[in-house]
């Protein structure tokens, strides 16, 4: 044996290269369980999108949903079900809350089928807790159109005063009904 060689097997003897390799194998270890547990998380993670990420179930979701306006705030979600009950089986009722909890005053209703949307469509101004409800097909948000967002508002814009009405800019022009004498007279 040569002189490495046996320093090398004095060092591996040693209680520190003992320490050394079972420090190894937990990190070993540790790797593998972490491997494992990557591999989960990614076919969760998979499983979700394929649920959700497929637009043609999000439009299947919104033909087969309605919305209610007007509903009371008192309202529960089971209160909402059972006065829709008569239009078929419902798979998922959702009420709207502000940041607060607070209830909006409208809920979204999903149906088992298309034909029940039909049916709840029918409940239209129908008296719920002495309200009158509105019941239309839900419809789908187009992306980029903002009902905050419409620029510097409506109308003809930029300042519509009365001082400034055609004095003193450009070279005039005929008014017909200006309170102001002809100077071609």
């Amino acid at each position: 044996m040569s002189a490495a060689t046996e320093t090398i097997e004095k060092k591996v003897d040693t209680p520190e290269a003992e320490n050394l390799d079972e420090d190894i194998e937990t990190l070993r270890r540790r790797v593998q369980e972490m491997e494992e547990e990557d591999e989960k998380l990614r076919k969760i993670q998979e499983q979700l999108s394929a649920e959700e990420g497929s637009s043609a179930n999000k439009e299947d979701e919104d033909t087969r949903s309605v919305y209610v306006g007007n509903v009371d705030y008192s309202t529960t979600a089971a209160e909402l079900q059972q006065h829709f009950n008569s239009c078929g089986s419902i798979n998922r009722t959702t009420i709207f809350c502000d940041r607060l909890g607070h209830p909006k005053g409208f809920a979204y209703l999903e149906f088992t089928d298309k034909d029940s949307v039909s049916n709840a469509l029918l409940l239209n101004e129908t008296t719920f807790k002495n309200r009158q409800i509105k019941v239309e097909p839900k419809r789908a948000n187009v992306p980029g159109m903002s009902t905050t967002d419409r620029g510097r508002g409506r109308g003809r814009g930029g300042f519509r005063g009365r001082f400034m009405r055609g004095r003193g800019r450009g070279r005039g022009g005929f008014h017909p009904y200006s309170t102001a004498p002809n100077k071609s007279e």
